[in-house]
This record gives C-alpha cells, structure tokens and sequence, in this order.
C-alpha cells in the first residue's frame, strides 16, 4: 500500500465509525434547518414585518452566534457534549412547533404584535440551542482527526450539511405546495427530533484516543504551524487573524438565504421557486466537497480559501449587476437568482468545511471545546454583522447593493487569506504552502 492510500484506508475506517453518532444527526439537522431558512424572512413579511425589519430579525442567529458559544461551551464541559446536544435537540423541536403554532394562528386570525414577539422568541431559543450542536460535534471530530486527515473528515461533515442543503429546500417546497410557509417549522421540528433521537440512541466513544491512533501512525508529512499548539495567548492571536479572513465568508453564507429570498420576492418569485433556486445551489455545493477536502489536506488550507472567496464574492456582484439589467422582469428573475446562487454556491462548496477545520488547526488540545467556543463566538460576528448589513442598506438602497458590498468583502478577504494564512495553519506536503526540505 502506498504512503497515499494507507491514510485515506484509515479515513475510510474511522468515517464509518462516524457515521451514526456524527455523520447521520447531522443530516438530519441539516435537512430542517436549510428548508426553514429561505422562508424565515418570507414568513416575517406575512406577520407584518417591513423588509428591513425582516432583514433585522435574522440578526437573531448572529447575536447567538456571538454571545451564545462561550457560556454554552462552559456549559458543555460541565454536562458532557452529548447531554447537552440531546436536551438541546428536545428544545428545538418543541420550540419550532410552537412557532408553527403561533405563524398559524396569525395566518388564521391576523398578524398581531404577539405574534410577531413569540417568533422573534422562538428565533432566540433555536438560535442558541443549535449553536451547542455546532460546538459539539466540532470538538470531538477535532480529537478523532489528525492533521493530515483533518480536512477530508471536516469537509465530510460540511458535506452532510450540503447534501441536507439539496433535500431540506426540495421538501420545504413540498411542504409549502400542500399548505403553507409555516409548515416548514414543523418539517424543522421534526428532522430536528431525528437528529436527537440519532445522538441519544448511538453512542460517541468515551475515550477519544481508541480512534486516534489508527490515523496517527499515518499522519506522516503534514507539519505543523506554530500557531496551532502555541500557548493561549498565541493561540488567540491566531483565531483574531484567522476571524478577519473567516468572518467575511461566514458573511456571505449567512447573507445568501437572507438577500435572495427577499429579492426573488421583490422580482415576484413565490416562495416554492425561491426554495427551488437553493437546491440547485446546493446541487453544486455537494459536487465540491469531497475535492474540497482533498485540496485541502494536499495543498494546504490558503490555497482553497482564496477561490473560495473569490468565487463567493463574483457571485454577490453578478447578482447586483444582472438585477440591475434586467430591472424587474419576471420571465428572467429565476435566471438571473439561479446563476448568482450557483456562483456563490460554487465558492461555498469550495470552502466546505474550512471554518471548523481552521477552528480545529488554531485549538490547542487541551480545553479543545472552550477554544473552539471562542472560535464560533469570532466566526457568529459574521452571523451578526450580514444581517445588520443588509437591514442598513435597505433603509436608503436596493438590496443589491448590499450585495456587491458582501461581495467587495469576500474579495478583501482574499487578498489578507494569501498574507496570513499560510503562518497561522498546518503547512501542507505539495503546493506553494507547502513544507520546505
């Protein structure tokens, strides 16, 4: 067996090993949350919100994003990770039927403040409930994956979350087909209570080292930067320069089911094509995360970030030109959203799995889940900042336009990935990063 292949036979055999605690929950997850997301905006504008309040509210998920992951991650280290994605899975799945129960309510007997304030309040709950999730699992696949596998392990796991991206927008179409928008919170509801019963029924191994050394032995020539196992001082430093280049991507991903939608609405799309238009883009980000992965434990993390970027930033400002040529045409509006969806889908699929890869590269080993708390908290500024970007757009301009400022972002990001990346992470075996002998 050749030095290549005894590695990937390892990933093969500890993937397997994932697949049920890991791997399965998060399709599960992936599946609700990706249908309910396009609709979020749609259904404030059915409860009376203006579109830049609309754009407002889904600045909820960034606000978790930020304040939520280090108090939940001090959480997570007294109860245990899987304790506290189990209660939090519950927690979602009772929250997001009550917010069916409330959207109904509102559809059947009109929009009233209260109703208004309790969909705001289950965004909150869901919000910080999913970050536990996101903690979790990226800690311990960061014990399980060395470095010279990390990257395919984690582009894996991204991959799960795009082919979720593929079947969670086709079924909340169908969903929306037999009643309406509202519908899509009990389909989150009950792919999240799969997810819960996957983790609670399939148990994580307890000792993180019985996975380890098998991929240990192979991890061969990836060399390390001196970040990654520097003190906590360093290692801060690390994420902070790491977060100027991760925090605009994170912008871009959070903004697409937040700008699309709303402009497909305004060029008098329906919700069921809208949710149409992120299936095909996430057609396109499955067919990138496996060569992702590869590229990047190859060629090292930079040299996947700075296309990623690139083509995640053209896709914002093909979008704000093609709208503004072709004005509000109707028989061109699907075209237009489908090609700069797939554009930025493209960059997306690119980058799968990077940020927890890079989450995983700047933790020190010890207190893993407490540094990638902080790590989340720095990459939900992004999460914040995309929202409340567009709302203060809005108030004064098209949506386009915050979209080729989201898009100016991506391309800023570039250009620092290729200045300070390659220090902060592991150098890769090939490439223009790669080891010198």
């Amino acid at each position: 067996m050749t030095p290549d292949r005894a590695p990937d036979a390892d990933l093969r055999r500890v993937l397997g090993s994932l697949v049920a605690p890991v791997y399965a929950p998060t399709l599960a997850q992936a599946i609700g949350m990706t249908a309910s997301l396009p609709v979020i905006p749609l259904i404030a504008l059915e409860l009376g919100f203006t579109v830049p309040a609309a754009a407002a509210i889904t600045m909820v998920a960034g606000i978790a994003g930020v304040l939520g992951p280090i108090p939940l991650g001090a959480m997570m280290t007294v109860v245990g990770e899987r304790r506290a994605m189990i209660a939090t899975g519950v927690l979602v799945t009772l929250t997001q039927l009550g917010a069916l129960a409330v959207v109904g309510a509102a559809y059947d007997d009109g929009p009233r403040a209260w109703h208004r304030a309790a969909f705001v309040a289950s965004l909150v709950v869901s919000s910080l409930a999913r970050e536990v999730w996101v903690i979790g699992r990226q800690a311990y696949l960061g014990g399980v994956l060395p470095p010279r596998l990390r990257a395919r392990g984690m582009s894996t796991f991204g991959g799960m979350m795009r082919i979720g991206q593929v079947l969670g927008p086709l079924a909340g179409a169908g969903v929306i087909a037999l009643g309406h928008e509202g519908w899509v919170l009990g389909l989150d509801a009950a792919a999240m209570a799969v997810a819960t019963v996957l983790v609670a029924t399939s148990m994580l191994p307890q000792d993180r080292g019985t996975v380890r050394p098998t991929v240990r032995q192979a991890t061969g020539r990836l060399a390390p930067a001196p970040s990654p196992q520097a003190p906590e001082l360093t290692a801060g430093r690390g994420m902070l320069l790491a977060g100027m280049v991760t925090v605009p991507l994170a912008m871009s991903r959070v903004a697409r089911p937040l700008i699309l939608p709303l402009l497909g609405a305004s060029l008098g799309l329906n919700a069921a094509q809208i949710s149409m238009v992120f299936a095909v883009a996430a057609v396109v980000e499955i067919a990138m995360f496996v060569p992702a992965g590869s590229l990047m434990d190859r060629y090292g993390r930079t040299a996947v970030l700075v296309p990623c970027l690139l083509l995640s930033g053209a896709g914002y400002v093909l979008l704000a030109v093609l709208t503004a040529t072709v004005g509000s045409a109707r028989s061109t509006a699907l075209l237009v959203l489908v090609a700069s969806a797939a554009l930025v889908a493209l960059g997306n699929g690119f980058g799968a799995g990077i940020v927890m890869t890079l989450g995983i590269d700047l933790s020190p080993e010890r207190d893993r889940t407490r540094h990638l708390a902080r790590w989340t908290t720095i990459n939900g500024a992004g999460l914040l900042m995309a929202p409340g970007l567009v709302a203060l757009v809005t108030l004064a301009w098209p949506l386009t336009v915050a979209g080729a400022l989201v898009g100016g972002l991506c391309w800023a990001a570039a250009g620092w990935a290729v200045r300070v990346m390659p220090r902060l992470t592991p150098r890769p075996p090939r490439g223009p990063f790669a080891v010198r002998q």
